[in-house]
């Protein structure tokens, strides 16, 4: 007997990430604009962001900041609850005193929560396939085949060991 697992790494950044505050004003004049997201693991946000080539400066189990070239990011959790999904404010980068200000927009930040959550999607399929992998046989299968197609969709075959 065999199964089949089909695992999709699919971005659902429409129904992942939804307007949360929208946009507001910080002490320094920059826009901000504020989502909430269904992501939860700290790791793997981490590596989603550096996939999307963010740095990220500041990291705890309820805090993270990453920065991209003109955008930083400060996402934000709950810390009595470590499963709380994450809350994010999308911040321009640069002095406005200065006249360096670099402004977010619904545009902007679109483009970036796309990248993310197709990296974090992508993360979270790699992070399941290592666990099938250890696991299988332990539950007494063994992996027959393991293909990815054009779209990155991975289908693994398991058969039963008799």
């Amino acid at each position: 007997m065999s199964i089949s697992i089909v695992l999709i790494p699919a971005a659902i950044a429409a129904a992942t990430w939804a307007a949360s505050h929208g946009e507001k004003r910080d002490s320094e004049g920059r826009t901000v604009i504020g989502v909430s997201t269904r992501m939860r693991d700290v790791g793997l946000l981490t590596e989603a962001l550096a996939d999307t080539r963010a740095v990220v400066t500041q990291r705890s189990d309820d805090s993270l900041i990453a920065r991209w070239q003109n955008v930083s990011a400060h996402f934000h959790r709950d810390p009595a609850r470590a499963d709380a999904a994450w809350e994010v404010d999308f911040i321009g980068q640069g002095r406005a005193e200065r006249r360096e200000l670099s402004q977010v927009t619904e545009e902007s930040v679109q483009g970036i929560v796309a990248a993310v959550d197709a990296a974090y999607g992508r993360r979270v399929q790699q992070a399941v396939l290592t666990r099938l992998r250890e696991r299988a046989p332990q539950a007494g299968m063994t992996i027959a085949s393991e293909t990815v197609d054009d779209t990155d969709t991975v289908t693994v075959v398991l058969d039963l060991a008799v």
